[in-house]
């Protein structure tokens, strides 16, 4: 089953973005004024771009992201010009915090602390998997990406809808012809692999191998192979160490933004990135209001008949008593359910 997002073009010249999965119903629904809201008060509507995704997480994920678009940015999506999208990206949204910029933070690069990895993709085939990878990167303060032979060229209009606002990975990505030459500053080098490749090499997990990297002179890349084969043997060659996870041996099969994401995740964390914000929660309510709020409902309960057959009644209240005393209640959640009570035990007259 795929699921759709799309773009409609109203006749007041604005546009609408939905998602669906059934696209060809939807876009006549919108044409006929069937679907009642926003675009039956603005008929006639031309669908401008759909796109279609696995699932209705994915699309619905989308579909947030291009409501923000400015309209310069859809209408550039339409055309498909990644170039534009990415020129309209820098003009209408704010740049990218410093812990995540190297041309904008100075510390980065000094002497006494190590740059960030370099993620090398080596002859990537999907455009939509760069940019998936990329947005893997940006998520964890990566940002430098170097492409060895892109089988589809460079730029390539499909990944920019796909990094979801991580354009500054790809706008500074550089092209290489070979792996030696995207590797050649860089004194550290990983290959990422699942599989035995005939080499002799020392094998780490993407959590030592952060270590490592963190404490070497010098900088370091990671090299991610295409998506159908992996890293081929003289890849692997080129690299000082092989990276690998720990994996179900029945199935070693990762994508390759999910092989990205597990190694800039283990690198983050090293990194002063931004975490959820800590709430303290209240503290559980005292004893005595919670005991209150149950012998409420136990009053109502027994009003509606609800303790029977007589014998069963002490069970069935140490068994409600539990059921109530679980979650730990705080006092505004026990003021909360009682007035709950209180509203269903005296309903309002309407």
């Amino acid at each position: 089953m795929s699921f759709y997002i799309y773009i409609l073009r109203c006749a007041d010249g604005t546009y609408y973005t939905g998602h669906t999965d059934d696209l060809d119903q939807r876009i006549a629904q919108h044409q006929s004024g069937a679907f009642k809201g926003y675009t039956s008060d603005r008929l006639p509507v031309e669908l401008m771009f759909s796109e279609n995704f696995q699932t209705r997480l994915e699309a619905l994920d989308r579909e947030r992201q291009i409501k923000d678009w400015s309209r310069k940015k859809k209408e550039a999506l339409f055309r498909g010009d990644w170039t534009a999208i990415s020129k309209a990206s820098q003009s209408s949204r704010p740049r990218v915090s410093t812990t995540l910029d190297a041309r904008s933070n100075p510390t980065e690069m000094t002497e006494t602390s190590s740059p960030s990895p370099v993620i090398v993709l080596v002859r990537p085939q999907l455009g939509e998997n760069i940019g998936k990878a990329a947005r893997a990167m940006l998520n964890f303060g990566l940002t430098e990406m170097r492409l060895v032979a892109p089988r589809d060229g460079w730029p390539n209009p499909s990944a920019g809808p796909a990094a979801s606002g991580a354009d500054i990975v790809l706008e500074r990505a550089q092209v290489f012809d070979s792996v030696a030459d995207a590797v050649a500053d860089c004194p550290h080098v990983y290959a990422t692999t699942v599989r035995k490749r005939g080499v002799t090499k020392p094998v780490v997990t993407p959590e030592a191998a952060a270590n490592e990297m963190r404490q070497a002179s010098g900088r370091s890349a990671i090299l991610f192979g295409p998506e159908r084969s992996g890293l081929e043997t003289d890849d692997v060659a080129i690299a000082r160490a092989i990276l690998t996870v720990p994996i179900n041996p029945e199935f070693g099969s990762l994508n390759l933004a999910q092989a990205v994401i597990l190694v800039a995740y283990e690198w983050s964390k090293g990194e002063a990135l931004a975490s959820p914000t800590m709430v303290e929660l209240d503290p559980p309510a005292p004893q005595f209001e919670l005991d209150g709020m149950i012998g409420q409902l136990e009053t109502m309960l027994d009003s509606a008949g609800y303790f029977f057959p007589p014998d069963r009644v002490p069970a069935t209240k140490r068994t409600l008593r539990t059921l109530l005393t679980k979650p730990g209640w705080n006092s505004q959640e026990v003021r909360t359910l009682r007035g709950i009570l209180s509203s269903l035990a005296n309903p309002r007259q309407r």
